[in-house]
């Protein structure tokens, strides 16, 4: 049995420089909110901390209260409209990141994009960041959903490569 992208999430993330006094490997730019929910980002890096703490916060919330993991879609749902409440909010400034939450329910594969303005949209594939419209461009031309997850994996590779060298 060999599984299919349609059963898996895939993610990756360039390292990029991040500083002379940063050590290999202790900066990331995703976070796991739940056992099965993942968040990254591209942005503000406090923004996005401060974002990940209100998510565990919320997922936790959820799962005292109903005693089960919380699903990925009101996952994104809430913290987009923590997101679009510093947009209006007197005294506070809208988060500067736009993230990516990826996650399973029930054997469902998410992938959800969430903005600073607190909309946010699915997708099968997508990349954000610097680059991201060649990124884009070459998930357009080589994603299907009936790829395998090797090729899946692969695939996210290869767009990696195309974000640096801008083809």
């Amino acid at each position: 049995y060999q599984r299919r992208v349609r059963e898996a999430v895939v993610s990756t993330q360039s390292t990029g420089s991040s500083g002379i006094n940063a050590e290999y490997g202790t900066i990331t730019k995703m976070e796991m909110i739940t056992k099965h929910c993942g968040m990254t980002y591209s942005g503000m890096g406090p923004d996005f901390r401060l974002l990940v703490r209100k998510a565990r916060k919320i997922a936790q919330q959820y799962y005292l209260q109903f005693d089960e993991e919380i699903p990925v879609s009101q996952l994104v749902q809430r913290l987009a409209n923590v997101m679009q409440e510093y947009t209006h909010s007197g005294g506070v400034r809208p988060f500067g990141v736009s993230l990516l939450v990826a996650g399973f329910d029930q054997d469902t594969p998410y992938l959800v994009q969430c903005d600073p303005s607190g909309a946010y949209f699915a997708w099968k594939a997508t990349a954000m960041g610097k680059n991201h419209v060649n990124g884009k461009t070459f998930l357009e031309k080589r994603y299907n959903a009936d790829l395998e997850l090797e090729d899946a994996v692969h695939t996210a590779i290869l767009t990696l490569k195309e974000g640096f060298e801008g083809r």
